[in-house]
This record gives structure tokens, C-alpha cells and sequence, in this order.
């Protein structure tokens, strides 16, 4: 199941890689951000005892973290992709890591010989594919006899169903009864678990109980898990005067879950709304963009249109200018010819061409 999550911090003997393998919902990446990382960190650490001095394949293994936290257990580690490019990554983010390796193959048929794995570990890679009884065939095949199958796939009927709710990556989701069915005709011995990320209210002992197990991690490193609360909210104290009457309360770890889950609801619905708020905002900031750029146009359209209307009046008064000129021309020209034109001045003219009068 695609699901957000957090990088895997580095550790020694894992070398730094540029860049980091794209999250685009189909599978799980370290460095994807939200609540469910904790869904995928959990499995591995859950099937990291179960590892300890055995042969492990990691089937769909992706970006390889998960791969990575069991070879910190495991005698060796295989994990395989049917993606090139998510076999490459973890090649170059995983290479100082000297049990694990990385191969590239179908699930349906993995490039690994028979009988060659203790622990075969596939998480949410069952609905993925079309194929299912092919791929539980091949895992007997890769499995050795005496071997460990620890899978992990959505419950239909919780997943979708009551959600209604399609990811689009999935093939084909099961319901309970139909995942029995698969796993019981290769396996004739099951355990079954359920897993649930929600909010829950724990109480564990101080020291960490033996006859359960109890891991905490921090987002900022999910590989590393402790085993107790380092910082617990409350401090609940068990004492009496007597050693006896202590040993009547178990040293176990105890959980209570909210069968309804009404605070995850609660924790779902705010971010919803939060959510929407976000886009809401994100709507206004644009409109509000496109209204700055509006103000902005009409601004340099104003201003243009007063530059082009000063420019015409400068226009305008100049051509009022010559026009004057012109019109004080044309009546200087018009006096002279009126003057010219008298009986007068034709008498006065030979004398004043005699005499050197001019006109």
C-alpha cells in the first residue's frame, strides 16, 4: 500500500546518495512526508527478530530501507524489485552494507534459487498484482522448507468498503477470507495478526517486558527503536511495603485502543479541514495575484493613455502655434497686397525706384 513517509536516517555503512528515488504514490519512499510512515516502519521492525542469523527476501522491496533494517539482524539479505530504477537506488543508497543485496525480478519469478530463503518477507505487494496465486507459488519455491512467510496486504473490507476509498495501484484487494484461502493452500500453519495506525493510549514497563514487545522510533530515525518510553507523559508508580504484592501486577506492556476510532476520526476530519482551508487560502492568493495583475495592467494603461493624451495636447497646442503663425503670415501678405494694390502706390513707385526709395 502507498503510503508517505520519513528518510531513513543514515547509518554507518550506508553510502550518501544524490538525489532520492521519486515518490509517486505507488510505493513507499523515505523522505515522503505523513502519519503513515509509521505503518511500513512498523512491519520491518516487527519482522527484524524474526530475521536474527536467518536468510531473508524482501519481495517488492522499493527504495531498499526496509531491506536495510533487516540486514542489521540477518545472516544476508535479498531484496527485489521488478523496478530498474528502484533496484538501482537502493544499490547506491545501500552499498556499504556488506549482507544485503539487491536484485531485480518479477515477483512471479524472482532470479533465486530454490529452498534458498528462512524468512520471506512481502508487505503490500499482494494487491499489486494481478498474478497472486503465481506469486505465492514462487514464495513456497524460494522458501525453504522449514521457512517463515510474514505478508502483509490491506483488508478489503476495512481498506475500501467502509472507507470508499480506490487506490488507483491496486489490482486486486482481499478480504479476509480469500487471503486464508491463498496462503492456507501453501502454507498449512498461519498466525494471524492485524495491524491499525491510530491513536492509542500505552503503558509499558520500565524495564522493557520479555513476554512482549514494545518499539519506539522518532520520525527523524525510524531505524532506530527503543524500547521503552524515553519520555513518558504520565508516570504511573506501582509500590508496597511488600515484594510479594508487587508481583501480583504483571511486567507487561498494556494498550488501549479506541474500537470506534473516534480521536483518529477526529485527528482525520481536522486535517481535512485544514486541508481545505489550505486550498481555500491558496484560491484567494490567486485570485488575489490575478487582481494585483489586473490593478497593475490597468495602472500602465492608464499611464500610457495619459502619456499618449499629453502628447496630443502637446501636439495640438503646437499645431494651434503655427496655425497663429501662419494666420499673422497671411495678414501681413494680405495688408501688402491691399497696400500694393492702391492707385497710390503705383503713381509713388517709378520715384521711389528713381530716388532709391525701395517700394
Amino acid at each position: 500500500m502507498a503510503a508517505p513517509g520519513h528518510r531513513l536516517a543514515a547509518q554507518p555503512g550506508m553510502a550518501a546518495v544524490s538525489g532520492k528515488l521519486a515518490f509517486t504514490g505507488e510505493r513507499f519512499v523515505p523522505g515522503a512526508r505523513g502519519e503513515i510512515w509509521v505503518e511500513h516502519w512498523h512491519r520491518y521492525h516487527f519482522a527484524a527478530h524474526l530475521a536474527i542469523g536467518k536468510r531473508v527476501v524482501d519481495a517488492a522491496c522499493g527504495e531498499g530501507y526496509g531491506s536495510a533494517l533487516l540486514a542489521r539482524h540477518a545472516a544476508a539479505v535479498t531484496g527485489a524489485d521488478v523496478s530498474a530504477e528502484a533496484i538501482a537506488h537502493a544499490r547506491a543508497a545501500y552499498a556499504g552494507v556488506p549482507n544485503l543485496a539487491f536484485v531485480e525480478g518479477s515477483c512471479t519469478r524472482l532470479p533465486l534459487p530454490d529452498a534458498s530463503a528462512d524468512l520471506f518477507v512481502s508487505f503490500e505487494t499482494l494487491e499489486h498484482i494481478a498474478e497472486q496465486d503465481a506469486f505465492l507459488d514462487e514464495i513456497a519455491r524460494v522458501l525453504a522448507p522449514e521457512g517463515l512467510l510474514l505478508l502483509s496486504c490491506p483488508n478489503k473490507r476495512e481498506y475500501s468498503d467502509r472507507r470508499g476509498f480506490a487506490n488507483e495501484f491496486h489490482v486486486k484487494e482481499l478480504y479476509r477470507g480469500e487471503l486464508a484461502s491463498l496462503v492456507g493452500r501453501r502454507f498449512r500453519h498461519c498466525r494471524w495478526y492485524g495491524q491499525r495506525p491510530s491513536f492509542f493510549s500505552v503503558i509499558a514497563p520500565e524495564p522493557a517486558s520479555e513476554t512482549g514487545e514494545f518499539l519506539e522510533v522518532s520520525e527523524s530515525a525510524p531505524a532506530e527503536a527503543e524500547r521503552t518510553l524515553r519520555e513518558p507523559l504520565y508516570f504511573i508508580v506501582a509500590a508496597s511495603r511488600a515484594i510479594d504484592t508487587l508481583g501480583m501486577i504483571p511486567a507487561a506492556l498494556s494498550v488501549l485502543a479506541d474500537r470506534d476510532d473516534w480521536v483518529h476520526r477526529d485527528y482525520e476530519k481536522v486535517m481535512r479541514e485544514i486541508g481545505e482551508a489550505v486550498a481555500r487560502g491558496e484560491a484567494l492568493e490567486k485570485q488575489v495575484a490575478a487582481i494585483a495583475r489586473a490593478h497593475d495592467e490597468a495602472v500602465r494603461s492608464r499611464d500610457a493613455a495619459a502619456a499618449h493624451a499629453k502628447a496630443l495636447e502637446e501636439s495640438l497646442a503646437q499645431s494651434r502655434r503655427t496655425l497663429e503663425e501662419q494666420s499673422r503670415a497671411i495678414a501681413e501678405r494680405d495688408g501688402e497686397i491691399a497696400r500694393r494694390g492702391g492707385l497710390r502706390w503705383w503713381l509713388r513707385l517709378p520715384f521711389h525706384r528713381l530716388f532709391g526709395g525701395g517700394r
